[in-house]
């Protein structure tokens, strides 16, 4: 794969400050495919003076203008999709049809959003005797994951744009590929130099020099909610804005009158997509008790599609892999039945997990309280509608769920109560515009759309 050997500071690739470099592994055979350079706070300083040098000049251009720069961004990324897909692919192992489909697709599609959003946003409104501006917060610092390599770029990049702030991105060392190609698209989208900037490296060096830099005025990051709160108490003591998009344990509320096999069926789909690496995955499945053993066998036969190196790809790298597993016995050992999968590696080469499904699972578990990130699946019984709510609200997270009723009005009524940023009821669709963002230790702030956008932007009133 090609790789850069520089970072993408003020317009142009220029050699890193220093000479170390990281390794970029193909998950699903184990081999190299490229190396990048290991980013410093030096490497880090150049690209936030280039991003502040950046900032006036974009943050007085119209917003007609930056709307029609990220329309460009939106055609590049549109015209390189299938050069996007192998790359996510080699450096993520997700199979090539999602790849195609969810990582390089969404991206295009929340990148016109933004377009669209820039050019009808309402950046001032009249409130009495004041006029309100919103402006841009500033410089921003954003720090993405390996999961959705390119969607979390364009998630934060795009509305930061429209926004009319300059970006100094710090992707993840696992996905940095994805990162770099997606530099060569802003420039040759036409922004102007500054205006995007990327340095690879770790989070430990990078990622914190990024955090901590005096002149970044937000910093989004999405990730662990472990480094969240790291990145959240440095920035609060320089009194700096976060937007903090963190983990997950997702109830999927199927009630008593819902469709049992449609619920169960695009439930473990959820689960099993993207290797089960998805922050807002329903890793929780809840049915009531009558209906229990049914929902369990339609889930055991569910998951036998989903092939690992066929419609289920590698976990991220050998960390990860070990990790999951060590969930799984963990689950063996607390006593959930194995209904399917299991901690074997099922094959011998590459990063790859069985596709697991749990029953019997109870509230205080560990596979039912913390973020496994792979590809396991937790189904849990409950005797009434009341339990139901209490199980699915028995976590520190609350980023995503779903509940299927007899009725949208049953399932949008359960959905009210439960304490959760996103709710898909009855297998809604996904929708760009709806903001994506947690209650609790999921997370602070929000992402997509409108309420995307709101996040990089600060507000002044003028009176008269």
């Amino acid at each position: 794969m090609k790789a850069h050997d520089g970072m993408y500071i003020g317009g142009e690739w220029r050699p890193a400050a220093g000479q170390d470099t990281i390794a970029v592994v193909n998950p699903a055979d184990e081999q190299v495919i490229g190396h990048v350079p290991a980013g410093t706070a030096e490497d880090v300083d150049a690209a936030v003076r280039a991003a502040r040098a950046a900032f006036p000049g974009w943050a007085a251009t119209p917003p007609a203008e930056r709307a029609a720069r990220i329309t460009a961004l939106r055609d590049v990324l549109a015209a390189r999709k299938e050069e996007i897909a192998e790359t996510v692919t080699a450096e993520l192992g997700s199979p090539l049809p999602l790849s195609q489909a969810v990582h390089a697709g969404v991206p295009v599609l929340v990148a016109g959003s933004y377009a669209e959003l820039a050019a009808s946003y309402s950046f001032e409104e009249k409130l009495g005797n004041s006029t309100v501006l919103l402006e841009p917060v500033g410089v921003v610092g954003a720090i993405t994951p390996w999961n959705y390599p390119l969607h979390q770029i364009v998630a934060k990049v795009a509305p930061a744009l429209a926004a009319g702030c300059t970006v100094v991105l710090k992707p993840a060392e696992d996905t940095p590929l994805t990162a770099q190609l997606f530099a060569e698209a802003t420039e040759e989208a036409g922004l102007p130099a500054g205006v995007f900037n990327l340095v690879t490296g770790v989070g430990a060096v990078a990622g914190q020099a990024l955090a901590e830099h005096d002149d970044v005025d937000l910093v989004s990051f999405t990730g662990s909610t472990a480094v969240g709160r790291q990145i959240g108490a440095t920035a609060g003591a320089a009194v700096k804005r976060v937007a903090l998009e963190l983990g997950g344990k997702s109830a999927n509320v199927i009630l008593p009158g819902a469709d049992l096999a449609k619920a169960v069926n695009v439930g473990v789909a959820n689960v099993m997509s993207n290797s089960g690496q998805t922050c807002s995955a329903w890793t929780r499945m809840l049915v009531d008790a009558e209906r229990y053993e049914e929902a369990v066998s339609l889930a055991a036969t569910a998951v036998a599609k989903y092939v690992p190196g066929e419609r289920v790809g590698p976990v991220v790298n050998a960390k990860q892999q070990a990790r999951v597993r060590g969930y799984i016995e963990k689950g063996i050992e607390e006593g959930a039945r194995l209904v399917a999968g299991g901690p074997e590696a099922p094959k011998d080469q590459g990063y790859y997990v069985s596709p697991t499904v749990f029953a019997d699972v109870t509230p205080g578990m560990t596979i039912a309280q913390e973020e496994i990130f792979g590809p396991v699946l937790s189904i849990l019984r409950y005797e009434d509608v009341d339990d139901a709510l209490r199980i699915a609200n028995d976590t520190v997270y609350g980023l995503a769920g779903a509940v299927w009723g007899a009725d949208d009005a049953e399932a949008v009524a359960f959905a009210r109560r439960m304490d959760t940023g996103q709710v898909d009821i009855n297998g809604g669709r996904f929708n760009p515009l709806a903001p994506f963002g947690g209650y609790k230790q999921s997370g602070v702030g929000r992402e997509l759309g409108p309420h995307g956008l709101s996040e990089y932007l600060q507000t002044k009133s003028l009176q008269f």
